[in-house]
């Protein structure tokens, strides 16, 4: 039974990571990346920032759902994945390619770039799926980038159900996650809905 509608090079490039092996359990649930791409078409998004490049799929959703002038940028310490597998399925497809643009180095240095050349307000969604320990910054980051209205949507918000159920035998990673997750609940500035979507998705508007 399929349920999730993927586009052809979605799953070319999906296929494509399961080759990687271990490392292919960092790819994003599609029904993460199908539900963010329904929420851009909905708010009528051209700018989305993705934190956490990987072999490039969020980046390929986002683009994807964006109009022909939209813009996506991704951010990773390391482009090892996506310059094996995503480069090379990006390469034949320039009219995707030419709506992202991958930054490589510390994702909060870039965002905060973004900040002081003047990006705050004008950025439409944003997509959280890096390491987890640097997930409250990421989460302030965007809210100063987002415009008001704009989405953001934090991958692996209910990291193997520990957040929701035992807080007290939480890994390091958990805590970090149970730490953004309580920061949004106390942000005046936000709207939110934790789902249990793939490994939990949070969902947040910015008022």
């Amino acid at each position: 039974m399929v349920s999730v509608k993927q586009n052809e090079i979605e799953k070319e490039l999906y296929n494509a990571t399961f080759t990687l092996g271990k490392e292919s359990m960092m790819l994003g649930a599609p029904e993460v990346l199908q539900f963010g791409k329904n929420f851009i078409r909905l708010i009528h998004a051209k700018r989305c920032l993705d934190v956490g490049t990987f072999t490039g799929a969020s980046a390929l959703a986002w683009a994807l759902a964006l109009p022909a002038d939209g813009e996506v940028a991704s951010f990773d310490l390391d482009h090892t994945a996506l310059n094996a597998v995503g480069t090379p399925i990006f390469d034949k497809h320039t009219e995707i390619k030419q709506k992202i643009k991958f930054h490589l180095g510390p994702a909060v240095d870039a965002l905060d770039k973004l900040i002081f050349d003047g990006e705050s307000g004008k950025w439409d969604f944003a997509f959280i799926d890096a390491d987890k320990q640097n997930y409250p910054k990421y989460y302030e980051k965007c809210m100063i980038l987002l415009r008001p209205g704009g989405v953001i949507f934090i991958d692996n918000a209910l990291w193997s159900g520990k957040v929701a159920t035992d807080p007290n035998n939480l890994t390091e990673m958990g805590k970090e996650i149970d730490e953004t997750n309580k920061l949004i609940a106390a942000d005046v500035q936000a709207d939110n809905m934790l789902l249990n979507l793939g490994d939990g998705c949070h969902v947040v508007f910015k008022k």
